[in-house]
């Protein structure tokens, strides 16, 4: 990455701490506190809140460092809540391009980057249509695995449910069938509420048709529904079989979705979510990676 110096550069330190300042730390679940002397959040805490170190931090502010990845670029709106067109000036400011809608690094709906950030006590995430995963909290990451590191077409659960068995992993064989045909009901669903000239969706679909003879059985069969409500099984490698309720609140345009989970009413799941806390945000197998 390129070193950083130029006025671009220092502008976007200006702006970064123009939208630090203007957030209440309640707005992002942090405490006031009686010691602050300013009421906007903390270069610190804008470093915890991204997972950057705080050094690195302190030198995007000064205009000074290396170039900020896309992912950063990404974690930095979120954190600092920025809208649409505030996101879209930032990747400007730092020389790299604005991702294109409903991948990896899509701007994360503010409702739903406010509702995650509150719910500390269940594993959450939010997804796009697509099953992208754009964010995670540390709940989900201790149940599901960290989802940050795909890019491209890999980035997509669906894709990678369909071409890389690895990623069935998390789900007890018996019950594959059943989540092959959720997924591909679900994706018929989200690809007809689109545009039907959108190539996320299209080129999405075609690359499974020809790599994937389940898939093509199951498209072929033209089921349609969105996955709004589930109930399943997770075999998690420290704490075992879990059974879990999966909630979903959908974005106005359905783009996102806002994915929660709770113990399953008559099993042993509630003990066992709890243990997440214990086991924090460990690694665990998702072989997708």
């Amino acid at each position: 990455m390129g070193a950083m110096g130029s006025a671009k550069y220092t502008e976007l330190g200006s702006f970064l701490r123009s939208r630090r300042e203007r957030i209440r730390p309640a707005e992002v679940g942090l405490p006031t506190g009686p010691r602050r002397r300013v009421p906007g959040l903390r270069r610190e805490e804008v470093a915890q809140l991204a997972g950057a170190s705080v050094d690195y931090y302190n030198e995007l502010e000064r205009g000074a460092g290396s170039q900020p990845s896309e992912q950063m670029i990404a974690a930095l709106a979120r954190a600092l809540r920025l809208s649409a067109d505030e996101r879209d000036h930032l990747y400007h400011l730092a020389g790299r391009p604005v991702p294109v809608h409903g991948g990896a690094a899509s701007h994360v709906h503010p409702g739903m980057s406010d509702l995650l950030q509150r719910l500390t006590s269940t594993p959450a995430q939010v997804i796009t249509d697509l099953h992208v995963t754009l964010v995670q909290n540390p709940l989900a990451v201790a149940l599901l695995g960290d989802q940050s590191g795909f890019r491209g077409a890999r980035a997509s659960f669906v894709h990678r449910w369909f071409t890389e068995p690895g990623a069935r992993q998390l789900y007890p064989e018996a019950d594959h069938d059943a989540q092959s045909r959720a997924f591909v009901a679900d994706l018929r669903a989200a690809a007809a509420r689109r545009d039907a000239k959108d190539a996320e969706a299209s080129s999405m679909i075609s690359t499974l048709l020809d790599t994937s003879s389940e898939f093509a059985a199951l498209w072929a069969g033209h089921e349609v529904a969105f996955r709004r409500d589930d109930r399943k099984r997770l075999n998690h490698p420290a704490i075992g079989l879990i059974e879990v309720n999966c909630l979903s609140l959908f974005s106005e345009d359905g783009r996102q979705r806002l994915l929660w989970f709770t113990p399953a009413v008559g099993t042993d799941s509630a003990g066992l979510l709890d243990l997440l806390t214990v086991i924090g945000t460990q690694d665990i197998v998702d072989s997708a990676r």
